[in-house]
């Protein structure tokens, strides 16, 4: 059985609970707690924080007990086992109370007065919020700015009508405008419980994102605001433990299949949406994988090969020009090149 977990006589009551915090976990014990206290140190009573953990092995339930004694609005639900991100960041929002949901990862970090912002946008009632974040490392050392949409001021477009949708695809710089970055991502929670295509995507961590693209051909308000609201560890990827060719793949398929089952692979929206995966996987990026995999785990390059040919399938001279390079340049040659530039910029400091 479900073991839901509260301070004794602590009850969070969905009287005056305007934004739930949802945060799926699996033994991010280490993290939790710089990503708990971020939130807290902003929330009001009109802020809870729901977690869901998948059965963690490590001390993930100890510090959450531990937060729970300072703040009684953490809703903490452990399961028994691990249900996959697709089921448990659905069970955060099932259970969730707030008008709002925010998705948000246990590792990332709330940027200050970010609570505050959100509170006060959702009194506008738009469908959905996606916001910026900044890219960081492991330990939170900021590195730029991650920027999911090329406007330079906050945007409001309605999917469903031709022209906006037309805007919003055309500015699109990442897959994550296509709603599968969590931490950017606070809609309104009775939009969530319209939807039915999702399920032919549950168990490929891309249900969140086929909720909403499902939504589009209905209405799907969507506010852009530019301005950053969470730090990502950008090293701490929960979806590399089969391999980095597979979360590889993960992305590169998962988009693929969204875009054809809900646009068609002719489609404008199809052809942006892969676009905004050859803007974030890079050749530069795809070249270190693949020298990786030719170190690490040969067996693993005729996947890599059939992924990359996927990311370069639109007909194009650069996209031809991209993919040849990746498949014939002497990776020890990119090896030498790649040492200098390291070097090079050491000697910069």
């Amino acid at each position: 059985m479900h073991n839901l977990i509260k301070m004794a006589g602590s009850k969070v009551s969905s009287s005056n609970i305007r934004l739930s915090v949802c945060i799926p976990i699996y033994n991010f014990g280490e993290f939790i707690g710089e990503t708990l206290e971020s939130i807290i140190s902003q929330a009001t009573d009109e802020v809870e924080i729901v977690v869901v953990d998948g059965g963690s092995t490590d001390n993930t339930q100890d510090v959450i007990r531990k937060y729970q004694r300072t703040f009684s609005q953490i809703n903490y639900l452990r399961l028994d086992e691990r249900g996959g991100i697709d089921a448990d960041m659905a069970k955060t929002i099932e259970i969730a109370k707030g008008d709002y949901c925010w998705t948000f990862g246990g590792d990332d970090i709330m940027q200050p007065g970010a609570i505050e912002r959100i509170l006060g946008e959702i009194e506008s009632g738009v469908d959905l919020y996606l916001c910026e974040d900044i890219l960081c490392t492991f330990d939170l050392r900021p590195i730029r700015k991650h920027q999911i949409l090329s406007f330079d001021i906050d945007t409001i477009l309605d999917l469903c009508a031709g022209q906006d949708r037309k805007t919003y695809f055309e500015h699109a710089n990442s897959p994550a405008a296509f709603f599968g970055f969590c931490g950017a991502l606070i809609f309104k929670k009775s939009r969530w419980f319209e939807c039915e295509k999702h399920r032919v995507f549950n168990g490929t961590c891309w249900a969140q994102a086929a909720r909403f693209l499902e939504m589009i051909p209905h209405g799907l308000i969507v506010k852009y605001i530019s301005q950053p609201l969470l730090k990502k560890r950008s090293d701490n990827d929960s979806f590399s433990e089969d391999g980095l060719v597979r979360r590889f793949g993960l992305e590169i398929d998962g988009y693929n299949k969204m875009a054809d089952y809900f646009f068609g692979a002719d489609s404008l929206e199809a052809f942006h949406i892969r676009r905004s995966l050859r803007a974030e996987q890079t050749l530069r990026h795809i070249m270190n994988l693949k020298l990786s995999v030719s170190e690490n785990n040969r067996a693993e390059i005729p996947l890599l090969n059939s992924l990359v040919a996927k990311l370069y399938s639109d007909a194009s001279l650069t996209n031809l020009i991209l993919f040849a390079t990746y498949k014939w340049a002497p990776l020890g040659a990119y090896k030498l090149v790649k040492s200098t530039y390291r070097n090079l910029k050491l000697l910069s400091q």
